[in-house]
């Protein structure tokens, strides 16, 4: 369906942060992004719900509500309930106040769609959204589910029309604008939830434009308008060609919950000495750390239940201190500010190769120290499926790594350095491009959404 340009927009919907591009015909681009937040153009992909009155808060003020103690529900990484049982469900965020988590999505679009609509001073009925390769892993079935109810929030969101890209796919159409010769480029779009690559030939486009279609089925060839004369041409010229697509459900938000049980957790008893009733040496019982390291998971150790039974546990422990510090964290409710720590650290050592955590809102004078080797240690398993995700994108495209010209990243998680040089080292030949990495998705999807719904 075709609709004026003022009324499309597109969203790189993502795990940790969040994008959104308005069509604006006249500019250079023919799209601008949209400022967010604090005169950002991404936004942390949060929601805050006041435990009071319900009211809510979005990106960097739902963080800065959850640290500041502020009582309700922070919800992040809301893309990740997309394709999981939680989708359908109810959680409380607040006393006698319960919210559907399908409605948590529904209000971060409706909010994106709000500032879209603010600047273009009418409606905005149109969404050209990215999605992963994968929403779900090895279960089409659940991923077809996935990007239904992406498509059902979006629409309870005010968007008429909706249709969806994957994101590697995106991100390749920013980097066309760019090339100058044939080129056979592996893209790597690592984010907060998903690592996603496409292999795709790009062609020099006398127009610049270039769509592709897919997103929701197997991608098929992408083509570019020449627009020479003011008009688009029917015959479009090939430009470029997706050979092949391929992704993970492991990128950033595991990176940091791998951060957490590696450096924090330890601290509050994770891996530490317990007690059995036959003297043989065991640890104490593990799965609570792994839920309080996973965001999406941190509130449900707060509810009394669970409290209840982590209390009667103390008699487990060697070292009652370390149980005391666990126990400490959930009454005060401190995962979330411990996750963000977490991520803090990751980043922290990629920069200087190594760091010290405070913790003293656990315990006064407590610390943990974290480093380089540590980090390539915690994270080495999740960096291994990405790389292999990789060689599947090359092997699904009938190449061999030594074909791909170039590789471009793009998506937060590729600063990463450790992570960026494990896929670099399965092209050694390519040349390595950086893309903007929250920018180039919400590119891509603009220029989609203007071949998709702008015609003539």
């Amino acid at each position: 369906m075709t609709a004026p340009a003022a009324s499309v927009c597109a969203i790189d919907f993502g795990t940790s942060n969040s994008a959104l591009a308005l069509l604006q015909p006249g500019t250079r681009a023919g799209f601008t992004l949209i400022e967010l937040e604090d005169g950002a153009t991404s936004i942390p992909t949060a929601v805050f719900f006041d435990g009071e009155d319900g009211s809510r808060q979005f990106g960097r003020a739902a963080v800065r509500a959850c640290v500041e103690g502020y009582d309700g529900r922070l919800m992040r990484s809301i893309k990740s309930i997309l394709g999981s049982d939680l989708i359908d469900r109810s959680t409380e965020v607040g006393p006698g106040i319960s919210v559907r988590y399908l409605d948590v999505v529904i209000a971060f679009l409706r909010h994106l769609r709000a500032r879209a609509q603010a600047v273009a001073g009418s409606p905005v009925t149109h969404a050209m959204i990215g999605r992963p390769v994968f929403f779900v892993d090895g279960d089409a079935r659940r991923d077809s589910a996935a990007q239904a109810t992406l498509a059902e929030a979006a629409r309870a969101a005010g968007f008429s029309e909706v249709a969806f890209q994957y994101e590697p796919i995106a991100a390749a159409l920013d980097f066309a604008r760019t090339v100058q010769r044939e080129t056979l480029v592996l893209v790597a779009d690592i984010g907060g939830g998903t690592s996603d690559f496409s292999v795709v030939r790009l062609r020099p486009s006398d127009a610049g434009t270039d769509t592709a279609r897919g997103g929701g089925g197997a991608p098929a060839a992408v083509r570019a308008a020449d627009a020479s004369d003011g008009r688009r041409r029917a015959a479009r010229e090939r430009s470029a060609e997706v050979l092949a697509s391929h992704g993970v459900h492991v990128a950033g938000t595991d990176f940091d919950r791998e951060v957490n049980l590696a450096a924090i957790m330890p601290a509050l008893g994770m891996g530490s000495a317990g007690r059995s009733e036959s003297g043989a040496p065991v640890q104490v019982p593990n799965s609570i750390y792994h839920t309080l390291a996973t965001w999406h998971l941190i509130n449900t150790c707060y509810v009394p239940n669970r409290l209840l039974e982590l209390r009667q546990m103390a008699s487990l422990y060697v070292d009652t201190r370390l149980h005391g510090r666990l126990l400490r964290v959930l009454q005060r409710r401190l995962g979330h500010e411990l996750a963000a720590r977490a991520e803090a650290a990751k980043i922290d050592v990629a920069l200087a190769g190594s760091t010290r955590i405070d913790l003293s809102l656990v315990e006064a004078g407590l610390t943990a120290d974290f480093d380089r080797e540590r980090q390539s240690h915690a994270l080495r398993a999740s960096i291994a499926r990405i790389a292999a995700a990789a060689r599947e994108a090359i092997r699904l495209a009938g190449l061999q790594p030594a074909d791909i010209d170039a590789l471009y990243f793009t998506g937060g998680s590729t600063a990463l350095g450790v992570l960026a040089e494990a896929i670099a080292d399965l092209v050694p030949q390519a040349r390595p491009v950086a893309g903007d990495r929250f920018a180039s998705v919400a590119n891509g999807l603009a220029i989609e959404a203007r071949a998709r719904f702008v015609r003539g």
